[in-house]
């Protein structure tokens, strides 16, 4: 039984070393509704022309629901990538009851930060007594050290925020913020991100 449980916490550690997303701060209503929503629909805000990134984003969030066993649907492969532009909110909201909808959850690009930054070739210290005794061992050492070509590093910082209504009642339910560095690619920022936003509304009780 105690091998199980280190073998369990192990395997959590390594998971959270792997992930590149994690929540900064998180809210929630104290008037959470007891009912199991119908139908959520989420919906992606992300400025530009990143459509590819918002897709995988409301994919993988919709799946996560549905894995807890939640109707979700997808807001551009709903409606396409202008879903509720030039509308106002009565017709927004007919438009997501005539589906079946009593739930939206947001996810929000709020920022995007690249850094540029340049990894020297070799370049690190060493014990004197190590390459110095010598003059032969000296330079044979630095010269590698000093001539050793460097390369130009980007690291991708993304910041979200999500939230959750309930439309019947027009409440913000849940709120959250977070933080996705450097991610393997657009599809592994997606994954992550679902399973953490999925899973801290269960934890936290939003989702029954």
């Amino acid at each position: 039984m105690k091998t199980n449980l280190i073998i369990s916490f192990i395997m959590m550690l390594f998971m959270i070393s792997c992930t590149s997303s994690q929540i900064t701060n998180s809210w929630k209503s104290e008037n959470i509704p007891e009912k199991k929503f119908n139908k959520i629909m989420v919906v992606g805000i992300i400025a530009g022309s990143d459509w590819a990134l918002r897709e995988k984003m409301e994919t993988h969030l919709v799946g996560d629901l549905a894995d807890k066993g939640y109707a979700a649907v997808s807001s551009i492969k709903e409606y396409g990538p202008k879903n509720f532009e030039n509308m106002k909110e009565a017709e927004v909201l007919d438009k997501l009851s005539g589906l079946g909808v009593d739930a939206v959850v947001t996810i929000v690009l709020l920022d995007k930060d690249r850094e540029r930054y340049y990894v020297p070739g070799k370049v690190y210290y060493s014990p004197y007594t190590i390459y110095q005794r010598n003059f032969w061992g000296y330079y044979t050492t630095i010269y590698e050290r000093i001539y050793t070509p460097g390369y130009y590093q980007v690291n991708t910082r993304y910041f979200w925020e999500s939230n959750f209504y309930d439309l019947k009642n027009r409440n913000l339910l849940y709120a959250v913020h977070t933080e996705s560095f450097d991610p393997d690619s657009m599809e592994a920022l997606a994954h992550e991100y679902g399973l953490l936003i999925v899973n801290n509304m269960l934890i936290k009780g939003v989702l029954k």
